[in-house]
C-alpha cells in the first residue's frame, strides 16, 4: 500500500518547514518538496496545517492486562497511546501473572502483539512476581524477548538484590528500569511530605525515599557497568544525584513524568484522588527542578506512567484510593500548551524528548521520520484549541487531574506501520 502525506509541517534542523512523506507499506520512501508519486498512491493524506510528527514513544505505561482489565487491557490502551499519538510504548510487568519467566513472557508478548493497536514492547521483572530477593532467569527472559527489566511498582529493597540483577542485565546487555522507593521511608503516606500534607492533615512521603534509593543505585551501576534507568523522577535531590552520576561516567538515564512537570503538590487543596500518585508531586521548587534538568540534559526524556485506574476506586479518598493517572491521551497537548505555546520549551526539544531520546537510549527503530524508517507518523493540530474531555478517552480509565483543561496540540491521525490507527474525525 502507498500513502502520500502532503503538505504537512516537518521538523527540518529544528524548524517548521513543509514537506511531503510518501510511505511504502510499512516504510517511509521518501521525503521531500512537492513529491509526486512515480506510481499511483492508494491514498492522499492532506495535512495542511499540520504538524507531522515522528510518531511518539513511552517508555512507560499499565495496560493492566492480564489480571487487572476492569482498570484496562491491552487493546484499549493500545488505542489509548494511538489517541495521544504514541505509535511505541513499553508496558511495565505490574500484571497478574507477572511476566517472571519465560513462558508468561511468550504469552504476554503474542497477546501485545494480537491486541496492540501500536507498537508494544514488554518488560520483564526483576525478581519473581515484583517482590522479595529471587532473581529471575534473566538471559532467559532477554531470549524470550524481554525489552528491559523493571520492577515497577516497586522498588527492589535489598542493595545485594539490586546489585546481583544488576551484573547480570550488563552481561545481557539490558537496562535495569528502577522504581526507586525505600520502603522504609515512606510512613504510609499518600501525598508528598510538606507544608500541604500537614495543612490537609494527610500522611506525607518524604522525598528522600526516592533519593535514597537512588543514590544506592548509582553507586551500584557505577560497579557493574549496567544501563541504570530511573522511573519518573520527583525530586530536585534526585536530579541532583542523577545529575552527579552523570558527572563522574555512570550509565544512567532518567524520565520524568508530565504530571510531576505540570504540576506540584499546591495543586492539591483537598482530599483529591484524582491526584494521587507514586511518586507523588512534590513541592514546587521540586517542580522547578525537574523543569531544570530536562533542559540541562540531566533528565534524558518524558514518560507517561500512564496508570489507568476505575472510577469507582478513584472516587474513594486518597487514603484508600490507588496511586496512579492516566497519561497516554494528555500528554502532548498539555506540555506543548503549557510549556511550548509558552515560550519555556521549543517544539524541538519537546518532540526529542518524547520520541528521539526514548527510541535512541533504549535501541529502538522508532522516533524518527526519515527514508528507510517504520512509517510510524503523527499528525497533530497545533493551533484549534479543545477541551480534555473524559468521554473522549479511549483508555478505560478516566482518572486524569487534566479532565476540563482547555488545551492545543489535538491528535489528528496516527499511523503504525504505515497504517492508521487512530484518525480523529474533524
Amino acid at each position: 500500500m502507498r500513502r502520500l502525506i502532503k503538505n504537512g509541517q516537518c521538523l527540518v534542523d529544528g524548524h517548521l518547514q513543509v514537506r511531503d512523506i510518501l510511505i511504502a507499506d510499512d516504510k517511509i520512501e521518501k521525503i521531500g518538496e512537492h513529491l509526486t508519486a512515480n506510481v499511483p498512491v492508494d491514498q492522499i493524506i492532506d495535512a495542511q496545517g499540520l504538524f507531522v510528527s515522528p510518531g511518539l514513544v513511552d517508555l512507560h505505561v499499565h495496560l493492566r492486562e492480564p489480571g487487572q482489565t476492569d482498570k484496562e487491557t491491552v487493546r484499549m490502551g493500545s488505542l489509548a497511546a494511538a489517541h495521544g499519538g504514541y505509535t511505541t510504548i513499553a508496558a511495565m510487568p505490574n500484571v497478574i501473572p507477572a511476566p517472571d519467566t519465560p513462558e508468561r513472557l511468550k504469552n504476554m508478548l503474542a497477546l501485545n502483539q494480537r491486541d496492540g493497536a501500536v507498537h508494544v514492547v514488554q518488560y520483564a521483572t526483576i525478581t519473581t512476581d515484583r517482590g522479595g530477593d529471587e532473581l529471575v532467569d534473566m538471559a532467559g527472559l532477554k531470549a524470550a524477548g524481554a525489552f528491559a527489566f523493571s520492577n515497577d511498582g516497586n522498588g527492589v529493597q535489598t542493595a545485594g538484590t539490586m546489585y546481583q540483577a544488576m551484573k547480570q542485565a550488563a552481561k545481557l546487555k539490558l537496562a535495569v528500569v528502577a522504581h526507586a522507593e525505600d520502603d522504609s521511608l515512606t510512613y504510609g503516606g499518600v501525598m508528598h511530605e510538606g507544608d500541604v500534607s500537614k495543612r490537609l492533615g494527610l500522611p506525607g512521603i518524604p522525598s528522600v525515599s526516592e533519593t535514597a534509593q537512588v543514590a544506592r543505585d548509582v553507586v551500584l551501576a557505577a560497579a557493574t557497568g549496567v544501563h541504570y534507568h530511573v522511573c519518573h523522577v520527583s525530586s530536585a535531590a534526585t536530579v541532583q544525584v542523577i545529575r552527579a552520576a552523570k558527572a563522574a561516567g555512570v550509565h544512567v538515564t532518567c524520565e520524568v513524568s508530565p504530571h510531576h512537570l505540570l504540576l506540584s503538590d499546591e495543586a492539591i487543596n483537598r482530599d483529591n484522588a484524582m491526584l494521587k500518585m507514586n511518586p507523588p508531586l512534590g513541592s514546587e521548587q521540586d517542580r522547578q527542578a525537574l523543569i531544570a534538568g530536562l533542559l540541562d540534559g540531566t533528565i534524558d526524556l518524558i514518560a507517561t506512567d500512564h496508570a489507568p485506574h476505575t472510577d469507582a476506586e478513584k472516587a474513594q479518598s486518597m487514603l484508600k484510593a490507588p496511586f496512579g493517572i492516566t497519561g497516554s491521551e494528555t500528554a502532548f497537548a498539555m506540555l506543548y500548551t503549557q510549556f511550548v505555546k509558552t515560550g519555556v520549551f521549543s517544539l524541538a526539544q519537546l518532540i526529542n524528548w518524547l520520541a528521539v531520546q526514548p527510541a535512541k537510549l533504549f535501541g529502538l527503530n522508532a522516533g524518527k521520520l526519515a527514508e528507510g524508517k517504520p512509517a510510524d507518523i503523527t499528525l497533530f493540530d497545533l493551533t484549534t484549541p479543545y477541551k480534555i474531555k473524559a468521554t473522549d478517552f479511549l483508555s478505560k480509565g478516566h482518572n486524569s487531574p487534566f479532565i476540563g483543561e482547555q488545551v492545543v496540540g489535538k491528535t489528528i491521525r496516527t499511523v503504525v506501520s504505515g497504517q492508521d490507527a487512530y484518525v480523529n474525525k474533524r
